[in-house]
């Protein structure tokens, strides 16, 4: 785990525990031996600490978190570079993240490669760092930059890094870092702790940072909890301070919210795995992508590829809707590149890759072609049938369906085994989640390939089985449902929404319909009420785009409860015969919330997910589901399965007469097993 070298006068020790060199136990213990052998080695006059292979050290070892505690903790390691006689140095490529970072703060001095990261993100998994950073930092580069990167947890590149001091020197490049580290080592005279270091800071900055991120933070411990371990540098000693951050860090590690986001963290890693693929099966090379449709979703999904340096051809039926389409294509690009994360020629790189055309079968050439056209059965199965005569052989067939069969789509074809669902999240070139639906006759080497393909642009991918609304969707149908029914049974749309951005969802089932359209699948040629959509849409309250859905909006789209919803709801909950009554938010809870978990319990019964926690991904990385609450399976067990059995069975009539709690649901409460590991 650690490999030590001997460069003249100057010790080199090299972390070695691919892929990321995660601090467990053998690389703590290795780094401290090697550290305490170096003092009394009178050969030795400096060193060097590096990380091997692709990075300096992503950080800690995440699943020790919840096994006891063997010695030496990271603190300890930590500590005894800092009090190193001989001068320590860093030599940070790649990523220093967490620990990593910790690790480099203990040492005197650092050197890094023009393109590296340094971070300290453990306030993502719901904890802060525990081995010196909310002290070491702040002492080095000051209250407020070390705020900002261990509230936030957002890294930050290695030139910014040396322009506020957390560098000492950048490196020409990762293939001379070695070299440099060990001259600029040898010119080093004495060493140069962080701890010796002293910081002050107004009190209001803490009070402006909470309150600047108050939205962001809302609900979450992690992120006071490291303002108050930030605080602690500027008035309490170092071997004080760091007690506080440890008595912090151990209050938030055993938490329900850390839980959570480990869980979630872990729960990505896991979604990429395929069950029964070997691991070894060779992927469909994909040099040329073809896409469908030049409107928001197609625009939106050329976009993943364009960034990654995959040439794309997107075709369009009609000149205006495509210009239309290349023109928002641009827009997003100039968008991205106005607030600083993209430069002008990673956007003029990105659009040379961008050719639009009127001519389907220029479709030929591409690896893989996606349609976005319709939500239509039958113009996607016209669709697929030309992609069959046109496509060259071998290629990908995919259609970004939300809903609907990817086997039925498939039949249009002579080649199921080529056909799969992608289903992309609008915004397209935003959201991270991908449903990548698996037909009954997809070829292995076709998934496999997508799920790569997938992570390659940026996404996180979940395999999904075939039926209506795949994993998200369908678990959106029961919230959507019974919302709207407790709206007609006496509960207003804010209380409603109330119940769910209270929980910590970004909006709630009405302010989602206002912001998508409420006349999404609204039949317009019909005078029929047959449903509040209708009733609303036939009033044209079709959302955020009229100023008017369920709420009154006004210029800026802040929604304001509106009279004529009222009106509305009362006028056809008299049409319905629906006497109102007055209801509890724990009603709204079970019904919208807990029906939700019963749908995903089916889910896993029918097969259609993989595993409990691909489950959790797709509302965590679809549809806004609190981090800190980690999915909706996950969150069940924390809530206790015989609680929501018991809750789901006393709202069973109001919930409908079809409704049934699900037997995988009912035998994992009764066994007291989590839904992760169903018998």
């Amino acid at each position: 785990m650690i490999k030590n070298q001997l460069h003249g006068d100057i010790f080199e020790i090299v972390m070695v525990n691919p892929p990321v060199n995660a601090l467990a136990y053998p690389v703590r213990q290795g780094l401290l031996q090697a550290i305490i052998d170096a003092q009394t080695d009178d050969a030795v006059k400096a060193i060097v600490i590096r990380g091997d292979g692709q990075l300096f050290c992503a950080g800690a070892d995440i699943t020790e978190f919840d096994a006891p505690v063997v010695e030496p903790d990271l603190h300890v390691v930590v500590d005894a570079i800092e009090a190193s006689a001989k001068p320590v140095v860093a030599a940070i490529h790649g990523s220093a993240l967490g620990g990593g970072l910790e690790i480099a703060l203990g040492c005197h001095y650092r050197i890094a490669t023009p393109d590296a990261k340094l971070g300290l993100p453990e306030v993502l998994i719901g904890i802060l760092p525990g081995a010196g950073g909310t002290q070491r930092l702040p002492r080095l580069i000051g209250v407020e930059a070390a705020l900002d990167m261990i509230v936030s947890g957002s890294p930050i590149a290695a030139r910014r890094a040396a322009e506020i001091g957390l560098v000492d020197r950048l490196a020409s490049n990762e293939g001379s870092l070695g070299e440099e580290a060990i001259a600029f080592t040898r010119t080093l005279d004495a060493p140069r702790r962080a701890g010796d270091l002293s910081v002050e800071a107004d009190p209001a900055v803490f009070e402006k940072v909470a309150a600047d991120n108050a939205r962001k933070i809302k609900g979450l411990d992690a992120p006071s909890a490291c303002i108050e371990a930030v605080k602690a540098s500027t008035t309490m000693s170092l071997a004080d301070g760091q007690a506080k951050e440890r008595a912090l860090f151990a209050g938030l590690v055993s938490g329900e919210q850390a839980k959570a986001l480990r869980h979630i963290f872990f729960a990505e890693r896991s979604a990429a795995k395929i069950d029964g693929l070997p691991k070894d099966i060779a992927l469909r090379p994909i040099a040329k992508v073809g896409i469908l449709g030049a409107g928001t979703m197609g625009g939106g999904i050329s976009m993943n590829f364009l960034s990654a340096g995959i040439p794309v051809t997107i075709v369009e039926m009609q000149q205006e809707a495509l210009d239309r389409g290349v023109r928002l294509v641009r827009k997003n690009y100039e968008a991205t590149a106005a607030k600083g994360r993209l430069t002008t020629d990673q956007v003029k790189n990105a659009l040379g890759l961008l050719t639009p055309t009127l001519d389907f079968d220029t479709l030929a050439d591409c690896d893989l072609i996606i349609e976005a056209a319709y939500e239509n059965m039958e113009i996607k199965k016209e669709i697929f049938a030309r992609l069959d005569a046109v496509a060259k052989p071998g290629a990908i067939l995919a259609s970004n369906t939300s809903y609907l069969s990817i086997d039925e789509i498939a039949s249009a074809t002579k080649r199921p085994q080529d056909v799969l669902g992608l289903h992309f999240f609008s915004p397209a070139n935003v959201m991270k989640l991908l449903e990548v639906v698996r037909g009954a006759k997809t070829a292995p080497d076709v998934l496999a390939t997508s799920m790569q393909l997938a992570r390659k642009i940026g996404k996180v991918p979940v395999v999904s089985g075939v039926c209506y609304g795949f994993i998200g969707n369908r678990m959106l149908i029961p919230r959507q449902k019974n919302a709207e029914a407790l709206l007609l049974e006496g509960a207003t749309p804010e209380q409603i929404d109330r119940v769910h951005t209270s929980f910590g969802m970004p909006m709630g089932p009405f302010q989602m319909a206002d912001l998508a359209g409420v006349d999404i699948g609204w039949h317009r040629d019909t005078d029929r009420i047959e449903s509040l959509q209708d009733a609303l849409c036939a009033e044209g309250r079709w959302g955020q785009k009229t100023k008017a859905g369920f709420y009154d909006y006004d210029d800026k789209r802040k929604p304001t409860p509106s009279a004529a919803v009222a009106k509305i709801i009362d006028d056809f909950r008299a049409r319905k015969g629906v006497t109102k009554r007055e209801t509890s938010d724990e009603e709204i809870v079970v019904r919208t919330l807990y029906t939700m978990v019963n749908e995903g319990a089916l889910i896993l019964e029918e097969g259609i997910a993989q595993r409990a926690s691909d489950v959790d991904v797709v509302w965590a990385y679809g549809y806004g589901w609190p981090r800190h609450r980690s999915g909706p399976m996950f969150w069940a067990g924390q809530v206790g399965l015989t609680k929501i059995v018991a809750d789901l069975g006393r709202y069973a009539a109001q919930i409908g007469s079809n409704f049934a709690v699900s037997a995988l649901l009912k035998r994992c409460a009764e066994q007291r097993v989590p839904l992760d590991r169903a018998p």
